[in-house]
């Protein structure tokens, strides 16, 4: 692993849970990527200092299986701001059984657009 510890700021936190496994007794990605989702959307939305929508689901990459019990930590970092768009780095690591052994589990990167009340992008405010 190239990184051993996370990087950038602990966002969303949540145990796995059994209601989430895939057929193989791991939790299912697409759990761990809606995870992933709410994440960045949080991280978004404050940075864009209103309402986000997701547009693109970047180099995403599963590492290791999350199994139940876990405790999946979401970490989010903006690596890009455009005019209306931002980019959202983020890493998913879990403590095992609670047990406080850390691994990654998955990365991406997210992008979403700031959007006005109807739903039309609009810029992203300078911070």
């Amino acid at each position: 692993m190239e990184n051993e510890t996370p990087q950038g700021e602990l966002t969303l936190r949540t145990l796995a849970m059994p209601k989430d496994v895939n057929v193989n007794g791991d939790i299912f990605g697409g759990w761990v990527l809606s995870q992933m989702d709410i994440a960045a959307g949080i991280m978004a939305g404050a940075r864009a200092k209103g309402r986000v929508a997701t547009v693109a689901v970047d180099a995403m990459k599963f590492i290791r299986p999350v199994g139940v019990g876990d405790v999946l930590c979401i970490y989010c970092h903006v690596a890009r701001v455009g005019r209306s768009s931002m980019g959202i780095e983020i890493e998913a690591w879990v403590l095992r059984d609670r047990s406080g052994d850390r691994e990654k589990v998955t990365e991406a990167v997210f992008t979403f657009v700031a959007i006005d009340p109807d739903g039309r992008p609009r810029v992203v405010p300078a911070q």
